[in-house]
């Protein structure tokens, strides 16, 4: 598998195109979440969901490795599914933590990724990785997007 500059555009243009799919289940998420958290979080729009693609995208070094990340799990698909079960959840937790940005936002991806997972199945004609690649989207972009209150103050804890 290579990588060119292209081949990072292209990837770019697949997750930006999928908005449609992922923005529904980043908002399915933050509500089920902000209901078990007690927290009003707000839901995201794809014009939101396309700039933050295009924003992670901006950085060439950030983008060519979540571009490789989302190409290997389109592509993956495993006979009987369950053998590649655990390739495809490392995949799809390490590109949601990726997509999130720096810790703490880099761990609540990982979590939210494995919530997102339970959410999402995949179609009959698609590739196992496909399921978890939708999930790991959700993931990364519903924590790097604002909406959750935590977000939207300053932390307590920073030292002056």
């Amino acid at each position: 598998m290579e990588f060119t500059p292209d081949r990072v555009a292209a990837e770019r243009d697949w997750v930006r195109e999928r908005s449609a799919r992922i923005v529904p289940l980043i908002n399915a998420v933050r509500d089920d979440l902000g209901e078990i958290f007690e927290a009003d979080v707000a839901h995201v729009t794809e014009p939101a969901y396309r700039d933050s693609v295009d924003e992670v995208f901006a950085d060439g070094d950030l983008a060519v490795n979540v571009a490789a990340m989302v190409a290997i799990l389109r592509e993956l698909d495993v006979a009987d599914d369950y053998p590649g079960f655990v390739v495809d959840e490392i995949l799809g937790r390490e590109l949601a933590a990726t997509i999130a940005g720096t810790q703490p936002l880099r761990t609540l991806g990982e979590a939210t990724f494995h919530y997102a997972d339970l959410r999402v199945h995949g179609g009959p004609d698609e590739n196992a990785g496909v399921d978890d690649l939708d999930a790991a989207l959700a993931a990364g972009f519903q924590e790097r997007l604002p909406g959750w209150p935590w977000t939207e103050r300053k932390s307590p804890f920073a030292v002056e």
